[in-house]
């Protein structure tokens, strides 16, 4: 039984749709995803209902941006099987809108420095809810200004050490807000690849915030990593998941859907985790209340 719980489609920075994400997954063997686009929940529903189509489960989930000040990093928080996930809009809103100007910003630089125009970059991000890099560094692809996607024009576009780079600030909701958010539509709060951001020294900090699981599965993680998070949470009592971060050919990795899982032991646990909260919760209620008799 495979699990890929890190999936995007064209809705965010993948490259492909819905269903052909899911008629992916059905021909490999895989029968259980989550649709994880970046701060957009507007996939699950249609997921859900083309999952049954093909005999696929749909986890119902958002990858949330957010920003750690203190110790100055990106942070991804997924959050998986909300009850309300409709409370998660006004976040992903947010998050959208500043994007949007950023990518506006990045596409009007780009514009300005190669013969190509705002509209053909923005024909590229058909079918997303945003301009994303890899929309601008298709259209410089077609445009025969490189041949891939992350090579060296991206590096010079979009590295924070590039003299010549066209980074615009996007201003992300700090990781206890988006931690709280999640717990408040009844959702469960995974960090999302600690190897991307390297956010590996502040899972614990996390955990203290309410963080419920880590991604250990992932092709951000190094095998020696993916044993240091595995021992990580089985001491802390973390859940532990795992997915591809699957982009088509949008990802930073080569990567093919299901090739970084979720094991169905721990695919239970996730699935099973806030019915034992419930019942822990309970249990405790119950044994205050007997101590105050």
């Amino acid at each position: 039984m495979a699990a890929d719980l890190h999936c995007h489609t064209k809705l965010s920075d993948g490259s492909v749709g819905i269903e052909d994400l899911i008629v992916i997954a059905h021909k490999s063997g895989i029968d259980t995803i989550a649709i994880t686009d970046h701060d957009c929940i507007a996939g699950t529903v249609r997921g859900q209902v083309i999952g049954k189509r093909y005999g696929v489960t749909v986890i119902p989930a958002v990858e949330l941006s957010a920003f750690d000040n203190e110790a100055g990093k990106k942070v991804h928080i997924i959050s998986y099987l909300a009850d309300a996930p409709d409370r998660l809009e006004a976040v992903c809103r947010k998050t959208s809108t500043a994007r949007k100007r950023a990518g506006q910003i990045m596409m009007l630089k780009v514009a300005a420095r190669f013969p190509v125009t705002s509209e053909f970059i923005i024909s590229h991000a058909s079918g997303s809810t945003n301009l994303y890099k890899q929309h601008i560094m298709h259209a410089l692809m077609d445009a025969g200004y490189t041949d891939e996607l992350f090579g060296e024009l991206h590096k010079a576009l979009f590295s924070t050490d590039s003299e010549t780079n066209v980074l615009a600030p996007t201003k992300y909701p700090d990781v206890k807000s988006v931690i709280d958010e999640i717990h408040g539509a009844g959702g469960i709060a995974i960090l999302a690849h600690p190897g991307k951001f390297n956010n590996f020294e502040e899972i614990e900090k996390y955990q203290e915030l309410g963080l419920d699981g880590v991604e250990v599965w992932s092709p951000f993680n190094s095998e020696e990593k993916t044993q240091e998070l595995t021992d990580l949470c089985k001491k802390k009592k973390l859940l532990m998941t795992g997915g591809s971060n699957y982009h088509g050919s949008y990802g930073e990795k080569i990567v093919t859907l299901g090739s970084f899982s979720t094991p169905k032991e721990h695919l239970d646990k996730l699935l099973g985790y806030k019915a034992k909260k419930k019942r822990a919760q309970r249990k405790a209620e119950k044994e205050a209340a007997e101590k105050g008799e």
